[in-house]
């Protein structure tokens, strides 16, 4: 038997299985309370939002990441580091444009679909994995980056690949956020 003390509690472990059933009860729930797929895809975004704006400091906690100098930074480090501690993939990166403020995160595997086959009958604009967007948009929102994040891809509409587009609109101001001296 091991010394308690040596012991690391593994706090930020859940069983993905779980999470993924329970995210899909929560789903199912929601398109029995809304008649609208724009009211579940809103829900399930402004849900995702609040969890962003928590997850963030225990990402940066956890992930030890240095300050980023660009969006592509920033979108490396969300792909590579997030991803890959919350969900345990690593969707590929490709930027969209010459400002380089558009990116799209690829994901070959998306866990939130594991156990999920269609969309729910009569549900063709339901965006079922939209709290992932709200996630996002939130965790930038805490760390001053305003963004737009949809899903431009989904294989639960039919589409080859599941693809969220980030768009940086701006860099927040910093100055309001900072202590008063």
């Amino acid at each position: 038997m091991s010394h308690p003390a040596r012991r690391k509690p593994e706090y930020h472990k859940i069983n993905k299985d779980l999470f993924v059933l329970t995210y899909g009860a929560l789903v199912a729930q929601l398109c029995k309370d809304y008649e609208k797929d724009e009211d579940v895809n809103k829900y399930l975004d402004k849900m995702g939002y609040g969890i962003g704006t928590r997850l963030v400091e225990d990402f940066l906690a956890r992930s030890c990441v240095r300050r980023c100098h660009s969006y592509s930074e920033i979108i490396d480090i969300i792909a590579q580091v997030a991803f890959k501690m919350y969900l345990g993939i690593t969707p590929s990166v490709t930027c969209n444009n010459l400002s380089r403020n558009e990116f799209s995160l690829i994901l070959d595997k998306n866990p939130l679909v594991e156990f999920v086959e269609e969309l729910p009958a009569g549900r063709s604009s339901l965006c079922y994995c939209n709290l992932l967007c709200g996630i996002l948009r939130g965790a930038l929102e805490m760390v001053h980056l305003a963004a737009d994040v949809t899903f431009l891809q989904d294989r639960l509409k039919g589409d080859s690949v599941t693809e969220i587009g980030i768009t940086f609109l701006k860099k927040l101001d910093e100055k309001k956020y900072r202590r008063k001296k």
